[in-house]
């Protein structure tokens, strides 16, 4: 058995720095001469220059070119020593960068079709950065036979300059060595997840992006993905496998936490403990928790590990729990007499039982569906919808049979509205029976291809005509909220240019967005997307979620959304909800659907990046949940200035109800 100082000594080396590399144990780290930034530097300057010849080449040539360019750049502005090991790996990215682009030029792409490993790239939707991420191929795959993907979530490591560099190195071997491909029967994705925060976020984005983008370059059997990982990669696994039940043909977390509550409370050195939380931030945190997810695991099988010395031991106990309330048993591989590592005979058990699961394929038809949520981000299993809630944050339950010809809703609670895929459904149905209240179907509400969108009004269900004749309002899948969720999808920061009604509002605005770009940078790994008012286009407001900073004055975004949204702004007095605030030292920070025309789907945010700021981003991952809710009004210190540090008094915050109406006081 492992002594316990041993399996403590294991378990931190691997939850903060699970990547080979990521400390260059036993050697120095220094700064870089002049001569060796002035080197780097030119360098990184040529692979950009090269980046420009690329600019009409599809997004993929492009991004797997710049993930060697950009993990240089982000290494020399943030990170202010070196070890011999960091700077070979810089010298490699110039090497390799050159070699792509050489390549390119040439009409060439060798790794196309190499076997192996592999470090790719995608240029994101959510900011526009290229993100890399890693391949394993193996050496039987053929292109004319879909094949079965794995994607696998790494572990827990601080973000540091070389994060990409050192996430790179893993798989990318060169053009000079031989190919290693592996003997197995599927490929692996190993997203990277914008480095460190447990897949939340633009992180969740992330995941899926790599996936669709794998997808595009092979022949992926689309009814055999599987989601696993390790420790934060358990975690994560965890997370988007429970709240995405009809994404994944089968799960495989080794040893990942759950909720955030009793995680926090691991007696492990500077652990920060989660106790009680204000009302509104104990209700967010069921949209993250994975563990009130858990009655989902009963459409999407689980094939859990985990050490029964790992400190963490306890997780897999509450997700136990948390499944067999939900009539669940939960499987639990335990490895006897090991700490916060895989053991491989456990792990080659569970990828047994894993392609079990895979042999037979997702079945996108299933009979019977009994599905979880508490937010309508997370509002699809199959053939099924979750439109409306009652509650947000409050569990909404929705069970349904395909008996015959009849739908049968056995159970459903905090739902207003759903809707039926029929075209996914191989039988004619004639009935739905929610309770005792039967309805039936025409042939025009069940035509294959239309959805059945069932809803309640005045506590009566009834067949709606369509969700185009009958069009969601109030909060609705991609328009719910929180604040941080419109960081999760395309959005752009726009920095007013006018005349601005505070000026102690407006430097705060220009200081809030300077803190936003300096830390999606840092801890998201891209540059900020950002115009000036003056410079956003109708593409814009049509395809991105506008995050607007300054007051009606200085913005002029701000004056034309104002009207339509829930809060009176004057340059005397501010007003949400019953309250009024003296204007010239407090701020409004919201989320709400945008009403500008042609921004259908789209957010508009007042005044916030993500409301978790660099104290939780430098921390631990399981802090990354959102603070404000949907609002929050800031008083602001009008004595700030740039050299003091940002900050701002919260006086009230939280949630919008169903409709983006302020709720009852």
């Amino acid at each position: 058995m492992m002594p316990r100082c041993r399996v403590l000594g294991v378990l931190l080396a691997l939850v903060f720095c699970t990547w080979p590399g990521a400390l260059s144990l036993g050697q120095s780290s220094l700064p870089l001469s002049n001569e060796q930034r002035q080197t780097f530097d030119q360098e990184l300057q040529t692979l950009q220059d090269s980046l420009k010849t690329l600019r009409d080449r599809p997004a993929s040539d492009f991004a797997d070119v710049s993930i060697f360019s950009k993990g240089l750049k982000w290494a020399l502005q943030y990170d202010q020593e070196f070890s011999p090991r960091d700077i070979a790996l810089m010298k490699q990215a110039i090497v390799r960068g050159k070699q792509r682009t050489e390549a390119l030029t040439e009409n060439k792409k060798p790794w196309s079709t190499r076997k192996g490993k592999l470090a790719l790239g995608y240029v994101s939707a959510v900011d526009n950065s290229v993100q890399p991420y890693g391949v394993i191929v193996p050496e039987n795959y053929d292109p004319s036979r879909p094949i079965r993907l794995d994607v696998v979530l790494h572990g827990s490591t601080r973000p540091v300059g070389l994060s990409e560099l050192r996430f790179i190195a893993r798989f990318d071997a060169g053009n000079d060595k031989p190919s290693t491909a592996p003997d197995q029967p599927y490929i692996e994705l190993h997203p990277l997840g914008r480095v460190e925060n447990c897949y939340r976020w633009a992180g969740e984005t992330d995941v899926f992006e790599a996936i669709e983008d794998v997808c595009r370059r092979y022949n992926i059997d689309r009814r055999r993905i599987v989601l696993r990982g390790m420790s934060m990669g358990a975690s994560g696994t965890w997370h988007l496998g429970l709240k995405h039940p009809d994404y994944f043909v089968a799960l495989g977390p080794y040893c990942g936490y759950v909720d955030t509550h009793h995680f926090s409370e691991t007696p492990l050195k500077n652990f920060v403990k989660v106790g009680p939380l204000p009302p509104h931030q104990e209700l967010g945190l069921h949209m993250l928790d994975s563990i009130d997810y858990a009655a989902n695991a009963g459409v999407v099988p689980a094939i859990a590990c985990i050490g029964d010395k790992d400190v963490f031991f306890q997780a897999h106990v509450l997700m136990g729990k948390a499944m067999q309330q939900e009539g669940l048993t939960m499987v639990n591989l335990i490895s006897p007499g090991t700490g916060h590592v895989i053991d491989p005979v456990t792990h080659a058990e569970q990828m047994r039982r894993i392609s079990l699961y895979v042999a037979k394929g997702l079945d996108r038809q299933p009979q019977q569906l009994r599905f979880v949520t508490w937010t309508l981000k997370y509002n699809r299993c199959h053939w099924l919808e979750v439109l409306g809630l009652q509650q947000h944050y409050a569990k909404a339950v929705i069970a349904v049979h395909l008996r015959d010809d009849k739908i049968e809703i056995t159970e459903l609670q905090n739902i207003t509205r759903f809707a039926i895929d029929i075209s996914h459904l191989p039988k004619v149905l004639q009935t739905l029976r929610i309770g005792t209240t039967e309805l039936s179907l025409s042939p025009a509400s069940t035509a294959p291809s239309r959805k059945l969108v069932v809803e309640r009004r005045d506590n009566i269900w009834s067949i709606a005509d369509s969700i185009e004749k009958s069009p969601l309002t109030g909060k609705r899948p991609g328009l719910q909220g929180p604040i941080d969720d419109a960081f999760s999808s395309s959005f752009l920061c726009v920095r007013g240019t006018g005349q601005p009604w505070n000026a102690a509002v407006h430097a705060y605005s220009t200081a809030s967005l300077k803190r936003f770009a300096d830390e999606w940078r840092h801890y998201f790994r891209g540059e900020l997307p950002i115009k000036n008012d003056t410079d956003v286009t109708e593409e814009d407001i049509r395809t991105r979620n506008l995050i607007l900073f300054g007051d009606p004055g200085s913005n002029s975004y701000i004056a034309k959304v104002l009207p339509d949204l829930p809060l009176e702004w004057s340059r005397k007095m501010l007003r949400l909800g019953n309250q009024d605030y003296p204007a010239g030292n407090h701020v409004p920070a919201l989320i709400a659907p945008n009403p500008l025309s042609g921004a259908n789907g789209r957010y508009v945010v007042l005044n916030s990046g993500h409301t978790f700021r660099e104290a939780e981003l430098a921390k631990f991952n399981y802090l990354l949940f959102p603070r404000w809710g949907d609002w929050a009004v800031l008083q602001i210190d009008p004595s700030h200035t740039d050299s003091t540090p940002l900050e701002e008094n919260v006086l009230r915050s939280g949630y919008f109800d169903e409709q983006w109406n302020w709720p009852e006081e």
